[in-house]
């Protein structure tokens, strides 16, 4: 890691953590490879940008004009840095001030030969300048010219024109030598590669890292022409070079000024780097493990170990470093047990240590051990998506393959609306089911006093107003269940049932049913279950058969009319 931060800022003159995107990205190897061909391409770049300047006269307007460039490379070099500090809207008057005064020197101390080729570079200058103008008004939340796409193109080809226009002012000139004139001529190159990359549809995908590094190479080149442009200012003649020596102490105190500001804003990497707080934007809406890039996945890890969401502290401190959290979050990846997590979470500072960590989380640092136990948690979207889509397959296949097992024991007696599946209760088998009025807003109280008096009277069946609460007699996990609705009294037909029960139960919005399974797949009936209040709202009776055979326990539940509010024991 401390390579790859040091190879970054010695290539790209900039802390690696300079961008957030940079470090979500990470170093892999297309990067790394970039960064060692832009390393020379730059030098050479540079010790052309860097050359002394030629010795001549120069009057008034030409003097300013050279300190003008000069500015903009120390611009480009060095300055963006600081400026970068300063609000937006800064730096772009700076550099609309800054390229205004160049335009209008280029007019006054290129001799054009042409009025009408003056004429067409004041029209390319203004267009250049127009669009730096918009882009300052965007800054400041003013009203704009146009689409912001519009005036970003604009602007993109006002920089084109201005440079064609000025290169071949430079040839009609004849100050300029063909070296100068060849690296105007590439930097229009660069935009036109820059302009599609950039502007239109597409553009350079913020991850691709070595595609920006190598455009970022590329585009000093518009650099050593201003440089260039700047150091061949002189009047008629080709003055003799400086002396050697001379020349050589120039290069070293402009390398000087130009590098060391940028070694002072590197930091050693064991200070502290922050690069996602439990607040950081770039937190949002982050993608599974499945679908991230293998670079992305310690920032997707750092992002879930400072996250604050829903108000509980973070896994570990704002205070502690990306290096730091990176280096526990593995060491918790190799603990044997919760003591031990909680043990490194607790020298690491965390404010909720006891918690251990998640496999969901732990699983972005260290794949290969988590996915060894929860292969799950490696899936991309789509993965999951279909694994769910299979899961949820095979369960209803099972769920209907169960509801086929069971059947009616009133098969001659129909009720009026009726069904028979099988019912799954919850895994330990404690509770039973529910006949109730799921309209009734009250029916929460009922169904928790139901389920006290089953437990309290040890009776088979609680009930509380609009809410009955069966439960069943043997140990199982599931039970047959048939439910049936009739206008009047069914015969009772207790023989071959070893309980009959009967209770009073209400409908208060005029139904009565039985809960069905619902989305998590666990509790309820396998089919959907009719409404039993066939008379609408009112009083009803619940009678209910159990018995347990071969084919597991099986309950009839018949529900009709009835004002009565005894509770009966037909067969004990």
């Amino acid at each position: 890691m401390l390579g790859d931060a040091w190879l970054w800022a010695a290539v790209e003159w900039s802390p690696p953590a300079y961008a957030k995107f940079y470090a979500r990205a990470g170093f892999d190897t297309p990067t790394v490879a970039a960064l060692l061909v832009a390393a020379p391409v730059k030098a050479a770049l540079l010790w052309l940008i860097l050359r002394a300047p030629a010795p001549g006269p120069l009057d008034r307007r030409a003097k300013a004009l050279r300190r003008l460039l000069y500015l903009a490379v120390a611009y480009t070099l060095v300055l963006w840095g600081p400026i970068t500090l300063l609000p937006d809207a800064v730096d772009t008057a700076f550099q609309l001030a800054l390229w205004t005064a160049i335009d209008v020197l280029y007019l006054l101390v290129i001799r054009w030969r042409s009025r009408m080729l003056r004429a067409a570079a004041g029209v390319m200058f203004a267009a250049e300048l127009a669009g730096m103008a918009e882009e300052l008004l965007d800054e400041l939340d003013l009203p704009e010219l146009g689409p912001d796409g519009v005036v970003a193109l604009g602007l993109m080809l006002g920089g084109v024109a201005a440079t064609v226009i000025t290169v071949v002012g430079q040839r009609r000139d004849g100050r300029w030598s063909r070296g100068t004139q060849a690296a105007g001529w590439l930097s229009v190159g660069v935009y036109a590669l820059v302009i599609p990359l950039n502007v239109l549809p597409g553009g350079i995908p913020i991850g691709d890292l070595p595609m920006l590094v190598i455009m970022d190479a590329v585009g000093l080149v518009n650099t050593v022409w201003i440089a260039a442009t700047a150091r061949e200012l002189p009047a008629e003649g080709h003055p003799a070079d400086l002396p050697p020596a001379r020349r050589r102490a120039i290069r070293v105190a402009v390398a000087a000024v130009a590098v060391l500001p940028i070694i002072a804003l590197i930091h050693p990497e064991q200070t502290p780097r922050l690069t996602y707080t439990g607040w950081s934007a770039d937190c949002h809406d982050r993608p599974g493990f499945g679908d991230l890039k293998p670079a992305e996945r310690d920032a997707a890890f750092l992002c879930r170990a400072r996250s604050t969401d829903g108000g509980v502290p973070p896994m570990f401190p704002d205070s502690l470093s990306d290096q730091g959290i990176l280096a526990s979050g593995r060491a918790l990846c190799r603990a044997k047990d919760r003591d031990e997590q909680q043990a490194i979470l607790t020298r690491a500072g965390s404010a909720r240590p006891a918690w251990g960590a998640d496999p969901w989380d732990l699983v972005y640092v260290c794949p290969e051990i988590v996915g060894a136990t929860h292969p799950e948690l490696l899936r991309s979207t789509t993965e999951a998506e279909a694994a769910n889509a299979e899961a949820e397959a095979a369960n209803a296949d099972y769920i209907a393959e169960e509801n086929v097992k069971c059947r009616d024991p009133w098969p001659r007696t129909k009720g009026v609306v009726q069904a028979t599946a099988k019912y799954f209760l919850f895994a330990d088998g404690d509770h039973g089911y529910l006949v109730h009025d799921p309209g009734d807003e009250a029916v929460a109280e009922a169904a928790e006093q139901a389920m006290d008096r089953v437990y309290d009277d040890s009776a088979l069946i609680g009930v509380a107003d609009s809410a009955a609460l069966i439960g069943h007699v043997g140990d199982v996990a599931d039970l047959c269940l048939t439910v049936k609705a009739f206008r009047t009294a069914p015969p009772r037909r207790t023989a071959g049932w070893d309980q009959v029960n009967e209770v009073p139960i209400t409908s208060r919005s005029g139904r009565l049913t039985v809960p069905e399974m619902g989305e998590d797949g666990e509790v309820g009936a396998g089919a959907p279950m009719p409404n039993l209040a066939i008379g609408g709202k009112g009083r009803y009776r619940l009678r209910v058969y159990v018995r347990i055979g071969d084919a597991g326990e099986e309950h009839l539940v018949a529900v009709f009319p009835g004002t009565s509010r005894k509770r009966l024991k037909l067969k004990p």
